[in-house]
């Protein structure tokens, strides 16, 4: 028969069983581990899906684009400022719900400062800067998911190694990193939403930053929008004085980032 004794010592016979330590979040990993951990989960390719599948949906894309913009470019299928006046009569009300998924869609093919021009131009500034903005946010989100699907799942893996720094900035600073590019001059949005989606970006992290640090910008193309008819008015001068200020801002923000870079 067995003691009471001898069995409360049998663990002691064996090795010993250690609990692993805690430093984080992490279960006896850095904190950093665990969180790279989930972001490879969440950035599995999807099924039979390759790389090189990933980088033909993504030149299809390109393709496609490139395609549309010079279809346009010499038709001139742009509407003039007395179309699209008559078209949102023509809408009534409900135009206040057809622009800012309008403006999602158009501006995969058209730049977002002359939608957001639009909008002041059909709403004025007080209307018009709620709903371009809005507009703007939503159409960032859509290039970015649109980016990441066709990447296939191999979202944080496809840039060149000489990008590489940027898609580590991006995903350290998040929301801060978009507010930052949205504020660079000359830095295209549509580029940014596109490359953000071949990283790790948190779709949040880019909706935060393009709501925050393109505010300014938008406010002043609806304003400059609203006031063609005069540019000699004081909403038109304070829009490109507002321009003219972001556009001196970004580029003392880039000269400082190259001095860092270089430092």
């Amino acid at each position: 028969m067995v003691s009471v004794r001898s069995l409360r010592m049998t663990p002691a016979s064996g090795p010993a069983t250690q609990r692993p330590a805690k430093p984080g979040l992490g279960v006896g990993k850095p904190c950093s581990t665990t969180l790279s951990g989930m972001d490879s989960q969440r950035g599995a390719a999807e099924p039979g899906a390759s790389r090189r599948t990933a980088f033909l949906r993504l030149g299809a894309y390109g393709t496609l684009l490139a395609t549309a913009l010079t279809v346009l470019a010499f038709t001139g299928s742009f509407p003039s400022a007395d179309e699209a006046r008559d078209w949102a009569d023509g809408l009534g009300d409900g135009v206040y719900f057809a622009y800012v998924p309008l403006f999602v869609i158009v501006n995969f093919l058209i730049w977002w400062p002359v939608l957001a021009g639009a909008g002041g131009l059909l709403f004025g500034t007080a209307v018009g800067t709620p709903l371009a903005l809005a507009g703007l946010t939503c159409a960032s989100l859509a290039q970015m998911f649109v980016s990441r699907r066709l990447a296939s799942g191999h979202h944080g893996s496809l840039l060149p190694e000489r990008t590489r720094g940027i898609e580590d900035f991006l995903t350290r600073h998040g929301a801060i990193a978009v507010m930052e590019t949205r504020i660079v001059p000359l830095l295209p949005y549509g580029l940014v939403n596109f490359s953000a989606g071949l990283t790790r970006l948190p779709y949040r992290a880019l909706a935060l930053g393009t709501l925050v640090g393109a505010a300014p910008k938008v406010f002043a193309y609806v304003a400059l929008g609203g006031s063609l008819t005069d540019l000699g008015s004081p909403e038109a001068i304070a829009a490109i004085t507002l321009l003219v200020c972001l556009g001196i801002v970004g580029a003392l923000f880039v000269r400082r980032q190259i001095a860092l870079g270089r430092a």
